[in-house]
């Protein structure tokens, strides 16, 4: 039977609100080391933002450190639900050139799956390592 990402999904995920700012953001992110922190609203996911939103929306466009994450944070989210199978969540990153997947059931954020979650807990079908491999030659190309 095909593992699900109830099973390997990471559950302890750091959060922000509407009411942090760009430069709280920033710091939980050097805390956590992380560059991808959703945003919720209670525990119903409405947005992310990621180290690159930081820069491209807030620094280059010379935003204060007291902005608002609204104006930097993306709110065009692509979530699953947790009884996803890992080759389907492989699938979908590809597919959007994501590193990282919210998890979400009943509108709630219940965990986040990385490329990293995929590659270690599963043995891939052949789809889902190749779905992955497409990532990261993404990466590779020059800027």
């Amino acid at each position: 039977m095909a593992r699900t990402l109830r099973e390997i999904m990471t559950t302890d995920v750091s959060t922000v609100t509407l009411k942090d700012n760009v430069y709280e953001v920033a710091v939980k992110m050097k805390q956590e080391d992380t560059g991808f922190i959703p945003v919720v609203e209670g525990k119903k996911l409405i947005g992310v933002i990621t180290d690159r939103d930081l820069v491209i929306r807030g620094f280059a466009e010379k935003k204060e450190g007291s902005t608002a994450i609204k104006e930097v944070m993306s709110d065009r989210v692509v979530s699953v639900p947790p009884d996803t199978t890992v080759d389907e969540a492989a699938k979908v990153m590809a597919k959007e050139q994501i590193r990282r997947l919210p998890v979400v059931e009943n509108s709630e954020l219940v965990g986040i799956v990385s490329i990293g979650d995929l590659a270690v807990r599963d043995k891939f079908e052949d789809e889902a390592g190749e779905a992955l491999s497409q990532i990261s030659e993404k990466d590779k190309q020059p800027v």
